[in-house]
């Protein structure tokens, strides 16, 4: 997945300029760092197999699988066509694209309450 986020980014690049570039890259090296990413194996052909009920486009069936064996706190998508709220039950994964997902983070770090009694780390 780390790949296809990548060239997607390398492909929005493209037209600007090298300073700006620069900064975006930066920037984005710095958020993996932060976020310290987990590489999940890609799922074997019988388990691709065996999950094919859990999505309709058949392409994305490894990326759930993977998604789902990583047990991500979000999963985060602008595919809502294909990665639907049928989906995020099936799974019982938190599907958002990443617009609905900052602003839930941004409405959690805003809550006073939130701020009070910060979640404790186990």
């Amino acid at each position: 997945m780390r790949e296809e986020v990548e060239e997607n980014l390398l492909l929005r690049l493209g037209g600007m300029e090298s300073g700006d570039v620069n900064r975006v890259l930066d920037s984005y090296v710095h958020l993996i760092d932060l976020m310290k990413p987990e590489m999940v194996p890609f799922p074997g052909e019988a388990e691709v197999m065996a999950g094919r009920h859990l999505i309709r486009h058949a392409a994305d069936v490894p990326v759930l699988l993977s998604a789902i064996a990583s047990r991500p706190d979000w999963f985060i998508t602008h595919n809502t066509k294909h990665f639907t709220p049928a989906v995020a039950r099936r799974t019982s994964l938190r599907i958002a694209t990443p617009v609905e997902f900052f602003r839930a983070l941004s409405d959690s770090l805003s809550d006073p309450r939130r701020r009070a009694n910060p979640p404790s780390e186990s």
